[in-house]
């Protein structure tokens, strides 16, 4: 590393001179990043052009291109396999179980931050225990309690048991964020009558703003594509949603599933997964950065 510092130079300036061995470094975790990429997104196409054939066609030419370019796989899994109506369950279950973890969540996240409570410490390490618990050790415990709560395969229990789960993640990641908020915002409000509520939710929540968006990204991902919680806890085909109607479909047609329906129907699932991630990818980078440096 050089440093400049000539005379009427302005400000110091520094440059880094590239070493053989960081060079090879670079060359290698590009190749492997290539890899993992064509890993990816070969089976995602393979399927997305598999929605667009017949089971013949998928058959005889795997990876050669449709003979006909039309949406009739996805108008009969979207209708006749009903994954309109579960892709609208989806959205109800995730929907509100998103946005109740994030105001908890938040809540909770902030009071163990910024107060000294009685016995806030030993929550939150619970709330850490929380995140080392596998879901499907409590799926025997859980079908009792719906059960007598009356919620077992209902989209109102569905939602609670998403909340439960995706809770202490949402706590643990906003707890940073609130810590490293500065004290003296937080006594300006009080100073200016704010009470905790309207300090809460007009001043600090707002300055953890990059935090909100990070882990809502993420507890959509993991709400959305949940699987064992539903398929365990919701059998009302009413109201089943798109990752066990999935699972639903695919084996209930046995040797005679369409193929290319199901692509269709995968196809379906994904996408939104796909098009929330793309819009809010930067957000997610810039705000779990801002996370750990803080």
């Amino acid at each position: 590393m050089t440093i400049d510092r000539r005379k009427g130079s302005g400000p110091t300036t520094r440059t880094t001179k590239s070493t053989g061995s960081d060079k090879v470094v670079g060359g290698i975790s590009h190749v492997v990043l290539a890899l993992w990429a064509i890993v990816v997104i070969l089976p995602m196409l393979w399927t997305l052009l598999g929605s667009f054939k017949t089971t013949t066609e998928i058959f005889k030419s795997p990876f050669g291109l449709p003979a006909d370019w039309n949406f009739n796989n996805y108008v009969s899994a979207w209708v006749d396999n009903n994954f309109g109506g579960m892709f609208v369950n989806t959205i109800i279950v995730v929907g509100c179980a998103l946005i109740l973890v994030m105001v908890l969540g938040a809540m909770c996240a902030y009071v163990l931050a910024r107060f000294q409570i009685p016995g806030g410490r030993v929550v939150y390490y619970l709330m850490l225990a929380g995140l080392t618990f596998p879901p499907f050790l409590a799926i025997v415990p859980l079908f009792f309690i719906l059960q007598s709560m009356q919620l077992l395969n209902t989209l109102p229990g569905l939602i609670i048991t998403y909340v439960a789960f995706a809770l202490p993640f949402t706590v643990f990641f906003l707890f940073s964020f609130f810590k490293s908020l500065p004290y003296e915002i937080q006594e300006a409000a009080y100073v200016d009558g704010a009470s905790e509520w309207r300090t809460f939710f007009q001043v600090m929540l707002p300055m953890a703003r990059p935090g909100m968006a990070a882990v809502a990204i993420m507890n959509f991902l993991g709400l959305w594509n949940q699987f064992i919680l539903p398929i365990s806890l919701n059998t009302n085909k009413d109201n089943y949603v798109l990752s066990q109607g999935m699972a639903s479909y695919a084996s209930s047609a046995g040797y005679a599933l369409d193929f290319g329906q199901m692509f269709a129907a995968v196809m379906i699932t994904i996408i939104p997964v796909l098009i929330v991630y793309v819009l809010f990818q930067r957000q997610l980078q810039g705000s779990v950065s801002q996370g750990t440096s803080k």
